[in-house]
């Protein structure tokens, strides 16, 4: 006859739930994975299936009651750290997202936008056109299963333990965020540069000749060169999408280390 004491059981449920609210935590949030055109029991089911196949390989876990004050607040900072992880790659697809705004604004289409259930705000046609395509290439080049493995080898960067988490962890989260902007306005900017320019001509076109109706022909042309700019624009924005999903996952690495508790 088999038997368990309470000990034995509560190691068995803390080494499968804590690692399961990391993963949870990160499938939440992570572009694809935390979708909310996904079901919510998908996300649940592919959490556990991750926590069978990673927990197993997980340190020494602390050993104590989950239900205990401390068990929770373990519980509390797996949750946490699988959020920052998980943001760390969101922010990637924020900053494209951005940029397609900064186009669509500068091409007149700030009118063409409508309810993103991702974001639960309204976006720009043109900024969710580049979201997908930042989706397509995340997927060809097999990035979300590069996070996958990162958040499995984040267990061993930083292991389960009942050591608060460091705050440099948040700080370097925030830094992370700054790029929304930067990689906003560099993937934007041949758009932007040419549409500039064009506008720069309109101006002193309507000196030249004041009769002529600029909002009549003006805003035909900046549309129509700014998909003109697009369309040249596009087969070379593979390679920097490419990098900044890199820069992403490179992210979540670093967020991990600077979650490590300080010894």
């Amino acid at each position: 006859m088999i038997t368990l004491t309470s000990a034995e059981l509560n190691t068995w449920i803390a080494s499968f739930m804590w690692p399961l609210t990391r993963i949870i935590g990160l499938i939440s949030v992570a572009p694809l994975f935390g979708n909310v055109s996904v079901p919510a029991r998908v996300k649940i089911g592919l959490g556990i299936m991750l926590a069978l196949i990673i927990a197993p390989t997980v340190p020494a876990l602390p050993a104590m009651d989950p239900m205990s004050p401390t068990g929770l607040l373990i519980l509390m900072q797996q949750l946490l750290i699988g959020l920052a992880m998980g943001f760390a790659m969101r922010i990637v697809f924020a900053g494209v997202e951005m940029a397609g705004e900064i186009s669509g604004m500068t091409m007149g289409l700030g009118f063409a936008s409508f309810f993103d259930p991702q974001t639960r705000a309204h976006s720009s046609a043109i900024s969710q056109f580049l979201a997908l395509l930042t989706l397509m290439i995340y997927l060809a080049s097999n990035l979300h299963l590069v996070v996958l493995s990162t958040l499995a080898q984040s267990f061993e960067l930083l292991p389960v333990s009942s050591s608060f988490v460091s705050a440099g962890g948040m700080l370097e989260v925030v830094k992370w965020g700054g790029r929304i902007f930067s990689a906003g306005v560099q993937l934007s900017l041949p758009i932007v540069a040419a549409l500039l320019i064009t506008n720069i001509a309109l101006g002193i076109l309507t000196r030249a000749a004041p009769q002529l109706n600029i909002f009549g022909i003006g805003f035909p042309i900046t549309i129509g060169v700014g998909f003109i700019m697009i369309g040249l624009v596009l087969p070379y924005l593979m390679n920097p999408i490419v990098s900044l999903l890199q820069e992403g996952i490179d992210a979540m690495g670093r967020i991990t280390v600077a979650l490590a508790p300080l010894k």
